[in-house]
């Protein structure tokens, strides 16, 4: 069905891509395996048209394809679902399904009834129960992937022409869904794929690998290393494929001395959304903080952090009872949040490097309010080296890899007087060998003496990097298990409100 053939694309100082090749069938699950920046996202930009390759081939169906823009992408059946959803939240479902090709009546009004009767046809034959009028801001965020995905399967062009995908890319789909809806998402998937639709998935999940993918094509360095079917490789086999060299622990946890209390929280509520929670954290210790989406886990951190108010309850930090009424105040006293959604709450993408790690600095280094010249790369240099991120300091953020952009974030803190990190979903969206470098930053920071709240979707992650597992359910801590304790079946059980 498609065929690339020695892609290349290159930008100002990077060679993106060498002369990639892809292949896809019908009806295949092809796995698109890299690092980050290993041109992954790039390729598949080409493919959708939102780049123009320098050089080389693209066939779709066994003819030469001129992808110029998104337009002949779509006019050729290429559909692609973005990380970061492009869904417009006060509309409706059945608007956004068909945003740019609503059905009309005579004298230019929109059919409702045609619409909506069109939309509930297309949710139906996928297998899910949206109510098309429903507002998509009342959605979670695994029924917004789906509707993505029917927007990208609608067969609508802009001018209303019906031009059914056939070809369909993925692009780290399941980065923020919990295990039931990553489960509903590859049911989805699996009736597309008999329907004869050809997905690209890309991926840094590895199980989800073996779970639904038939054949495997990793890049490095924007390079094309190997394309294998999906019994003749093993997780070791593509680690290495991927980084250029061997992860043997995926978890490198190291236990730390377990020092005097950095953090205690007492009976915080926020009504509707926290239900008296209380925890303590420790010098050399990672609490792990488990549940589903809406669980409140979340909510919990930014209230910690000072980001969101509280009505009850009480936070102590070093034996100092606090109420920070800014994150600014909670930076103060030794607190750093790397948040869920790095790139609207954790970085200034059109700042360099240096600028964004000495953001939350400014009042400390400034004088008068002017920061010294030059300090801004001071500060970055030592930072940039021990967490490998690949660009110089005066780099803009908005060009990096989403591995490096999370490094940059943790970085922030890594240059100031943090003792308590607070880490939400600290390896969401990237590859194996930075996930395994930020555990091992982990492990140095305990050893430092350093307390770190870490909340992850990844049950593999909590259970291989925490000390204890802290399990919420509906605002509430449902249960808590030492890392001797601590299972999946038991972290689920207690996250669905099984367990006490």
């Amino acid at each position: 069905m498609l065929e690339m053939r020695g892609i290349c694309k290159a930008f100002p100082g990077v060679v993106a891509l060498d002369r990639v090749d892809l292949t896809l069938f019908p009806g295949e699950v092809h796995m698109l395996l890299g690092e980050n920046g290993a041109g992954k996202s790039t390729l598949m930009k080409i493919l959708s048209g939102a780049y123009r390759l320098d050089s080389g081939e693209i066939r779709i169906n066994g003819q030469p394809a001129h992808i110029t823009s998104p337009r002949d992408a779509i006019e050729r059946g290429v559909r692609i679902i973005y990380q970061e959803l492009t869904l417009v939240s006060h509309l409706s479902v059945a608007e956004n399904i068909f945003l740019g090709a609503l059905p009309v009546r005579f004298g230019g009004l929109v059919d409702w009834r045609a619409l909506h009767t069109a939309t509930a046809t297309l949710l139906a034959d996928l297998g899910l129960d949206i109510d098309p009028r429903t507002r998509v801001s009342r959605l979670g965020l695994a029924q917004r992937q789906m509707v993505e995905i029917a927007k990208a399967l609608a067969g609508k062009t802009l001018g209303g022409q019906d031009r059914p995908a056939a070809i369909l890319v993925m692009d780290e789909p399941t980065s923020a869904l919990t295990t039931q809806e990553v489960a509903q998402l590859f049911t989805l998937i699996e009736r597309l794929s008999a329907r004869g639709v050809a997905i690209v998935y890309i991926t840094h999940r590895l199980d989800e690998v073996f779970r639904i993918g038939q054949r495997i094509t990793v890049l490095r360095d924007g390079r094309h290393v190997s394309t294998h079917g999906i019994g003749e490789v093993t997780v070791s086999d593509l680690v290495r494929q991927m980084a250029n060299r061997d992860v043997t622990d995926q978890f490198p946890k190291v236990a730390a001395p377990r020092g005097p209390e950095l953090l205690r929280v007492e009976h915080l509520t926020r009504r509707g959304v926290l239900n008296d929670i209380s925890f303590v954290v420790h010098a050399g210790e990672v609490v792990g903080i488990a549940g589903l989406l809406g669980a409140g886990r979340t909510e919990l951190a930014r209230a910690v952090f000072g980001a969101d108010p509280y009505d009850e309850g009480r936070v102590v930090v070093e034996g100092k009872v606090v109420r920070f009424r800014s994150p600014a105040e909670a930076i103060d006293h030794g607190i750093g949040l790397l948040p869920e959604d790095r790139k609207a709450e954790g970085l200034v993408a059109s700042l360099t490097v240096a600028r964004n790690i000495a953001l939350p600095h400014g009042r400390r280094l400034s004088r008068f309010g002017v920061l010294p010249r030059g300090c801004e790369i001071e500060l970055a240099a030592p930072i940039r080296d021990e967490l490998r991120v690949k660009a110089t300091p005066t780099q803009v953020v908005r060009l990096l890899s989403g591995g490096n952009q999370q490094k940059v974030v943790l970085g922030k803190w890594l240059a100031g007087d943090v003792r308590i990190f607070v880490f939400d979903e600290p390896t969401r969206g990237i590859d194996v060998g930075s996930k395994v470098e930020i555990y091992n930053l982990m492990n140095r920071l305990a050893a430092r003496g350093a307390g770190i709240v870490m909340i992850s979707s990844e049950l593999p992650e909590l259970l291989g990097m925490s000390d204890r597992v802290l399990v919420m359910h509906r605002g509430r801590i449902q249960a808590e298990l030492d890392r001797s304790e601590a299972t999946e079946e038991r972290v689920l059980s207690a996250a669905l409100g099984l367990a006490s």
